[in-house]
């Protein structure tokens, strides 16, 4: 590879590693949260989580039926990421059959996640309301049993690992250095139990790290991987290259803190955090492993189709990881010496 085209590779991936952390800002963004708990028929205690992207607040907001009123103190606290509102909701009649909406979700491109419970009932009802339907019909007590309740978790667990850039770059990385299938496996198996484990004891409380040394950290592991592949290419040798297990658990164990801290936000009760853990974990893993079947589908495509790619070509991906690493990991680290991350 001259030099002149391999300037022109390391200019492309800094292109490419500037545009990645405008698209990792989804998988920042959590979903809101809205919580309607009856005290009466038609009265409601509403507990409202507005999400914060980049320390800003996101143009969204639920939308009532006509005949309801909110009432209290509307002023909000901050939490780590997200403004939350209380208040109390008088409606002429109960909400069971009716629509509610959130105004701003399909330009927002997030989501919310909506609990409802019903008054003298412990028939809790959740609900998850999309940007393509920002509308949602809450159930009456007879129609709650027909209705994907928590299973709503499970396509967050998916959607969140689809939209972090950062989480599918290391596992792009890991799939380069996997010298064989036996391998893979063994890789990408550690990382999943590595993630999973310290996925279950953040959520519930046991452990937490701070956010801004945590995505100092992350992105430090994204540069890293970057080189480990670089010197992979070049046919030269490391621990954790003859053992990538190794470095697929312990990068693993620190990436399932970043997926466990928007749940842990949601501040979901804990009869239900369990559950919404062991289907946010299992849409976490059916997402990895969609990730990597179309990686070796493109490998073998390209092997079967005898497709000979340039170096610069086969070396672009290792260059793109390292490059976004290097801008995340510089990001992230003046965010947390300037307080910025916190």
């Amino acid at each position: 590879m001259t030099r002149r085209l391999s300037r022109w590779l390391f200019f492309l991936a800094l292109v490419v590693a500037l545009i990645l952390p405008r698209l990792a800002l989804a998988h920042d963004l959590f979903p809101g949260f809205l919580e309607l708990k009856a005290s009466s028929d038609s009265t409601y205690q509403v507990l409202w989580k507005l999400p914060l992207l980049q320390g800003q607040r996101l143009p969204i907001a639920p939308r009532f039926p006509d005949d309801c009123a909110l009432q209290g103190d509307l002023t909000s606290s901050r939490e780590a990421r997200a403004l939350v509102y209380r208040a109390e909701l008088h409606c002429q009649t109960s909400l069971a059959g009716r629509t509610i909406s959130i105004d701003g979700l399909a330009a927002a491109g997030t989501e919310v996640l909506l609990r409802v419970s019903p008054w003298q009932t412990d028939a809790l009802q959740t609900l998850l309301i999309q940007p393509e339907q920002p509308t949602a019909l809450i159930p009456s007590a007879a129609e709650a049993d027909r209705q994907p309740g928590v299973w709503s978790y499970l396509r967050l667990g998916i959607e969140h690992i689809l939209l972090g850039v950062d989480h599918l770059l290391l596992l792009l990385g890991l799939v380069l250095i996997a010298r064989d299938g036996w391998m893979l496996l063994r890789t990408v198996s550690a990382f999943t139990l590595a993630n999973s484990i310290t996925l279950s004891v953040s959520a519930v409380g046991i452990l937490q790290i701070p956010p801004a040394p945590l995505n100092a950290a992350i992105a430090l592991s994204i540069l890293f991987m970057g080189t480990e592949v670089i010197r992979f290419y070049r046919g030269r040798t490391s621990l954790t290259l003859r053992h990538p297990w190794l470095l697929a658990c312990g990068f693993g164990l620190l990436h399932g803190f970043g997926y466990a801290r928007g749940l842990a936000e949601l501040g979901l009760p804990h009869h239900e955090l369990l559950l919404a853990l062991l289907l946010f974990n299992l849409g976490i893993e059916i997402g990895q492993d969609v990730f990597v079947v179309l990686v070796l589908a493109l490998q073998r495509s390209f092997r079967q189709l005898e497709i000979r790619w340039p170096l610069w070509v086969r070396r672009f991906p290792a260059w793109t990881i390292g490059c976004a690493g290097a801008y995340w990991t510089i990001e992230t680290t003046v965010a947390m010496l300037t307080g910025g991350g916190a």
